[in-house]
């Protein structure tokens, strides 16, 4: 993506945020990006594209930071652990720090997956966002607990990713602390890690 495009998807991104889907205008898009109208037309061709584009930097950027040592564990002088465990938390936990950055692609992702209920375009995008997502949280598991299925490691992987954006909802919300969010998600991991088994088999 060149420079350009990218400070235009940055700057849509700002203004989700900010202002939800439905608030995106065009005319407000490119004031924020410091572009002219055409110049976002010529890039993205409309709306729906500009909101494509928006969608995949979110996911692009939260690859990046989840990819970085976990900023409180650096804090209190602890050496990155590159257990399969380690980065397994490490990819869930990070969606869930106290920056500008995450705060800002947190409330994006969530404004994107509200209004695709409303708005039909949005959800084969977001649809094909999540599975990867949910796959990519899967491999990590199935690192993790080499013993689990296939099966098993994606049903974990989707009730770890659901519970994650409930928790980030909650606490971008202010009704959920985030030290107690990272905390319920931590206890999330392992009990996926305990009870990880063929789905529809409990003991």
């Amino acid at each position: 993506m060149s420079d350009r495009r990218t400070e235009i998807v940055r700057a849509a991104t700002r203004v989700i945020a900010r202002r939800g889907v439905r608030g995106l205008r065009v005319g407000e898009l490119a004031s924020e990006a410091g572009v002219s109208t055409a110049l976002i037309y010529y890039h993205f061709t409309d709306r729906a594209g500009i909101l494509r584009e928006t969608l995949a930097f979110i996911g692009e950027r939260a690859d990046r930071y989840t990819a970085e040592p976990d900023p409180e564990n650096a804090a209190r002088g602890h050496r990155a652990q590159q257990s399969p465990r380690s980065e397994l938390e490490q990819a869930l936990l990070l969606e869930l720090q106290d920056s500008a950055e995450v705060r800002e692609n947190s409330t994006a992702w969530g404004e994107l997956r509200a209004s695709a209920v409303f708005e039909s375009s949005l959800r084969d995008d977001l649809a094909r966002a999540t599975h990867t997502w949910v796959h990519e949280i899967a491999e990590l598991l199935g690192r993790a607990h080499p013993a689990g299925t296939a099966p098993a490691h994606a049903a974990s992987a989707e009730r770890l990713t659901a519970l994650l954006e409930g928790l980030s909802v909650r606490w971008l919300s202010g009704s959920l602390p985030l030290d107690h969010a990272r905390t319920l998600l931590g206890e999330a991991v392992d009990a996926e890690m305990a009870g990880c088994r063929p789905v529809g088999k409990r003991p």
